[in-house]
Formats: structure tokens, C-alpha cells, sequence
């Protein structure tokens, strides 16, 4: 997940602005719970209104994130959250079957979202960090980051540190913002 870098700072000065900021320069990961779901549908939501790194189009429902938190969890696979000292969801990550045909039952796709303010600081390092540790405990095999090919410097760079290599690239397979868009496939191995 990255936008270029003008847009990234843009964002961070927009949200620093409105006073949204993490309290604390400590961070908590955790497991998320349904009570985290409103901030993570708010993080979301910004990022479908405001970037490409999701091909989302339409805001999501909170009914939409409890639906897909607990289908994530009733499969055993770790869901995070960043929390700051003061209780705010920094960011979120987790991970969810690649594709539903039984023989890939072992390879799931990562996805990592960041509150703007938290961009810079960390925050995505240490989710992945963690959701790799967690989805190697629940006998994930193979793990598949699917990244906008336009301004995502960051989360390419944030994945490679962690191992992934890239895998592939599919040219204009979105549409949004009045521009097609393509997706980086990364891969690692737990």
C-alpha cells in the first residue's frame, strides 16, 4: 500500500492539520477485535476515495468489514491492528485466502492499511512484521502481495525488505480516477 510521494505528504499535512495523529510514538500490535472494525472501516474508506492502492470503488459498510472479520477469523488467520498508547488504530493488516479453489488452501494475499498519519513511522513495518510471524503459525505456506504499480515505491520496498520477491506484473487491469492502473504481484515463502 503506498501513494507517491507528493500525495503521501499531502495526506500526512491534510490529517496532521485536522489534529489526527498518533498520541504516542509507542505502538501495540494486536489481534483486532470487532470493536476496532469502525476505524479500520474509516481508514479504508479514505483510501478508496483518495488513492489507488485499493480498486475499490464504492465506500465500504461497517456490515461489509464485519462480515469479511469474520470469515478471516473463522478460518484461523490472523487480522491486526496497530494501536496507539491512546487507543487509536494506527493501521491494520491481515491476511485472506489468495483464491477460494481448494488447492491453494496454504497461499494467502496480505493486505496493510495506515491511517495517514502513521505513514513514516514504522507502523507498517512492524504489522508486517508480525502478520508473517502469525500467518506462519497458522500454516500459511506462501504469501502474495498484489500492489498498485502507480506510486507504490514504499509498499514495494516495505515487501522486499521482508523477503518477497516480485513475481509479475499485469498492466491496466483497473480503471479508476480516469486511469487505467496495473498490479505488482510479490511473493515470499513462510
Amino acid at each position: 500500500m503506498a501513494l507517491d510521494s507528493e500525495s503521501r505528504w499531502r495526506m500526512i499535512r491534510m490529517m496532521r492539520a485536522k489534529g489526527v495523529q498518533p498520541t504516542s510514538n509507542e505502538t501495540t500490535i494486536r489481534e483486532a477485535t470487532e470493536a476496532d472494525l469502525l476505524q479500520m472501516v474509516e481508514i479504508y474508506n479514505y483510501y478508496i476515495q483518495n488513492s489507488v492502492v485499493t480498486f475499490d470503488m464504492d465506500k465500504m459498510k461497517l456490515a461489509d468489514w464485519k462480515t469479511k472479520f469474520e470469515w478471516i477469523k473463522s478460518l484461523g488467520l490472523p487480522f491486526l491492528v496497530a494501536e496507539s498508547a491512546g487507543g487509536q488504530v494506527l493501521g491494520f493488516a491481515y491476511v485472506a485466502p489468495w483464491r477460494q479453489k481448494a488447492a491453494f488452501k496454504r497461499t494467502v494475499e496480505d493486505s496493510i492499511y495506515l491511517r495517514p498519519a502513521a505513514i513514516g513511522k514504522r507502523v507498517g513495518t512492524k504489522l508486517l512484521e508480525e502478520l508473517l510471524v502469525r500467518a506462519k503459525a497458522a500454516g500459511v505456506k506462501e504469501v502474495v502481495a498484489v500492489i498498485s504499480d502507480q506510486g507504490a515505491e514504499s509498499s514495494i520496498a516495505l515487501h522486499e525488505h521482508f523477503g518477497f520477491k516480485r513475481q509479475g506484473h499485469l498492466a491496466k487491469v483497473g480503471f479508476k480516477f480516469g486511469r487505467w492502473l496495473g498490479t505488482i504481484l510479490m511473493q515470499r515463502s513462510l
